[in-house]
Formats: structure tokens, sequence, C-alpha cells
């Protein structure tokens, strides 16, 4: 948007540019988007773990983004079948909360990171001023259960409004995607239906699956059009 009645200003950057300049972002001292720990350049609308985050990595084995990528995977699969069974013991009021985010964050990554489950601290291109993220995750959550109380959306869609809603707000250091996702799928989960398969693709990879993802993501956002991303989450 250009601002009329003063000197000329460049249009605001789309949620995409925001994104794509998110993961071309370089941390502090250290070029080409590399850690201190050189373990390679993010993912296309990844934020960019910056020094400060890279110094909580927990395996020493940790040398490249492949290391990285394996770790947490390996993580978040430990994880899985513990946060399946609380999502089907406590419900759609257990799920749908503020405490239930944070531990489910802390269950993925806290084998991989010191911070899992710590929100976060700095300003970001994508997200929510850090001061706002406690609120605005609280509300987001009071929304989602008053959505499903009036049947406001299909549960599909609820369950990606939820991630498109935590995606914009950015809780965390990193690992918001894989997160908020897997916050959508509980969710489904604890009302009986069967999860995502988000497009049957390691989101976390580089590949076709994750240009089709992050399309999709940024076009709900900034539409408030579900149906691509209910679309790409069932396939």
């Amino acid at each position: 948007m250009v601002i009329s009645g003063g000197p000329p200003r460049c249009p605001s950057p789309t949620l995409l540019e925001k994104m794509a300049d998110a993961a071309g972002r370089s941390g502090p001292n250290t070029p080409g988007g590399m850690s201190v720990r050189t373990i390679g350049p993010e993912p296309s609308g990844a934020t960019p773990i910056e020094d400060e985050e890279i110094s909580g990595l927990i395996p020493e084995f940790v040398a490249t983004r492949a290391d990285l990528n394996q770790a947490e995977f390996e993580n978040i699969a430990k994880a899985l079948p513990r946060v399946i069974r609380r999502a089907e013991r406590e419900g759609l009021d257990g799920v749908l909360s503020y405490g239930f985010m944070l531990d489910l964050h802390h269950r993925m990554f806290a084998d991989v990171w010191t911070w899992a489950g710590t929100l976060r601290k700095r300003i970001t291109n994508i997200g929510v001023d850090p001061s706002q993220i406690v609120m605005q995750s609280r509300l987001l959550f009071d929304d989602a259960r008053m959505w499903h109380k009036e049947s406001a959306f299909r549960p599909d869609e609820l369950a990606v409004r939820i991630h498109g809603r935590l995606v914009s707000i950015h809780p965390f250091p990193n690992g918001n995607g894989r997160s908020t996702r897997l916050m959508a799928d509980l969710y489904l989960t604890a009302i009986g239906s069967p999860m995502f398969t988000w497009g049957g693709s390691r989101l976390d990879q580089e590949d076709s699956g994750r240009a089709a993802y992050i399309r999709a993501l940024v076009s709900a956002i900034e539409t408030d059009d579900y149906s691509e991303l209910v679309r790409f989450a069932r396939e």
C-alpha cells in the first residue's frame, strides 16, 4: 500500500514475501543464512534460527540441516503416541488450551532444544509482538472452542483455522509450523475425526509439497479463504 501525503513509500510486503525473507535472512555475523554451528539454511518460509537459539541445541552430533531434521523427526515420533493418547483422554477442552500448546511443543522438541516449550522473545517478520503472544494465543483457543460449540465451520476448516491463526501468532522461537499443524491434528483426534495427511509430505524439507503448502497457507491467512489449505491437508 502506498501512503499519500508524503514521500513515496514502498508497498507493504505480503506474508509470502515476509516468509521468503525470513527463510533467507542470516543471523548476526552469520553469512548466507548459516548458523554458528553451520547447520545450513532454513527451508522456505521457516523462521531462521538465530545464534541465541542455536546455543540451546542439545545433540552434539548435529552438524548439518539434515542432522537437525533427523533429530527433530525422531523426537516428534517419540512424542506422538503420548500426545495422541492425551488428546483422546482430555478431549476438546484439553487440547484447545494454552497450556496444552506449550506442553506439546516441549514434548516435540525437548530432546533437541533446551528452549522447547518456551515462548519466542524476539521480533520476527512473521508473528505478533512477543508481548502479545500469551493474550493472542488464549484468544485463539477461546475462539476455537466457540467455533466448535456453534458449528461455525466444518471440523476440517476449523482445524486449519487453528493452524493458520497460530502461525500468524508464531508463539515459539522455532518449530511453529510442525507444532501448530499437530495442534490442528490433535483437535481432530479429540473430536474423533482422522488426522490430516498434509499432502503426504515431510513439510520440514524443501520440495514441491512444502511449496504447495506455503502457497495454500499464505492464501488462507491473507484472504480468510481456507478451502485450498483444507484440500492440501486432506490430500
